[in-house]
């Protein structure tokens, strides 16, 4: 369409209309898709200033878009940048590696990103782990201004939130904030049996062990005060399978490798599919549900890194496996939201 002049614009406007094949595409998205040289910073720079909207209303760039609504976009928009971010992919990453970071990305704006980690994937590199998170994300250096930094993290076989710093500043802050424990973490998991009570707390320090299977961890023994790592747990049971399995939530007060796995199996109810900590049920086996690891980080609530900026709140879908698992089972993730 020709441009169209608003009162009080900044700049001469077009107005786009949203395609019926580009309906339910979140607006950063689309304009990824139709402007690829906009950065995700400049838009939201651009949202701020209310210099985009859709059908004439100040949005969020997580808006979801509907077929036929009109997007009111700034006329310089159109003109390409002296210095545009490189669009072709780093030697060594592909345009499927940078697809895949792309879909799991559940919130960005300029400070952060937050990732839903599928299943199998490690989020950072060791011994024979050559591909991993942190190494796509760096390999995307182009796309997000700077190397992305990962602020915590999560086991290969665990899915779920996982929070990603943009800058460096970001990552001093929300490091600062893991370590003072004012994250709320909120964790999902299939268990065996059914604990009791049906609320509870573990408290069970923690120590390396190395195993056939490779690094685990175990409770901490006495004498063992030096090398012991404290490690506190509260769970909830949710919903259960008879006396056979439990959905619970999991709120981990410290952040230890394998805290969750190794507390729950300390109580002598590990989760399913662990074949680090006895998750394997054969009963459950039989009824068709996968024995992959059944831990899930299901919501992450943190304060913002930058100043007056609200709450970073994301809830992240569970995965395939153990959506399939809830179905088999006859429980319904839908009933409840990660606050319980």
């Amino acid at each position: 369409m020709a441009p169209t002049n608003t009162p009080g614009a900044s700049a001469p406007v077009e107005t786009l209309t949203v395609k019926r094949d580009e309906a339910g595409l979140r607006l950063d998205r689309w304009f990824k898709t139709r402007f690829p040289e906009v950065s995700h910073g400049y838009l939201q720079k651009l949202l701020r200033s209310g210099q985009v909207r859709v059908d004439s209303k100040r949005v969020q760039a997580n808006q979801r878009l509907e077929a036929g609504q009109n997007v009111r976009v700034p006329a310089v928009v159109r003109t390409p940048p002296k210095a545009k971010p490189s669009l072709t992919p780093p030697p060594g990453l592909s345009k499927a590696d940078r697809d895949f970071i792309e879909r799991m990305i559940l919130f960005e704006d300029e400070h952060v990103m937050v990732l839903n980690k599928p299943f199998g994937i490690a989020v950072q590199g060791g011994t024979g782990t050559r591909r991993h998170i942190d190494g796509l994300l760096a390999g995307m250096a182009d796309r997000f201004g700077d190397r992305p930094r990962l602020v915590h993290r999560l086991d290969r076989d665990t899915t779920g939130v996982l929070l990603v710093a943009k800058t460096r500043e970001a990552a001093a802050k929300l490091g600062r904030t893991f370590q003072t424990r004012s994250a709320a973490k909120t964790y999902w998991a299939l268990v065996k049996g059914v604990p009791k009570p049906p609320q509870g707390k573990v408290e069970a320090a923690l120590v390396k062990a190395a195993g056939p299977d490779g690094d685990r961890v175990r409770k901490a023994l006495p004498g063992e005060q030096d090398k012991a790592m404290h490690a506190t747990t509260h769970y909830s049971v949710i919903d259960r399978m008879a006396h056979k399995a439990a959905w619970v939530s999991l709120k981990p007060v410290t952040g230890r490798q394998h805290q969750l796995r190794a507390h729950m199996a300390l109580i002598g109810h590990p989760i399913i599919g662990d074949n680090k900590y006895e998750g394997e049920h054969p009963a459950l086996a039989d009824s068709g549900i996968d024995m992959k690891l059944h831990l899930h980080a299901r919501r992450l609530v943190i304060d913002h890194p930058a100043p007056g900026q609200p709450k970073i709140d994301v809830t992240a879908p569970l995965p395939e496996h153990m959506r399939k698992s809830w179905e088999l089972l006859g429980l319904d993730a839908d009933r409840f939201d990660a606050r319980d």
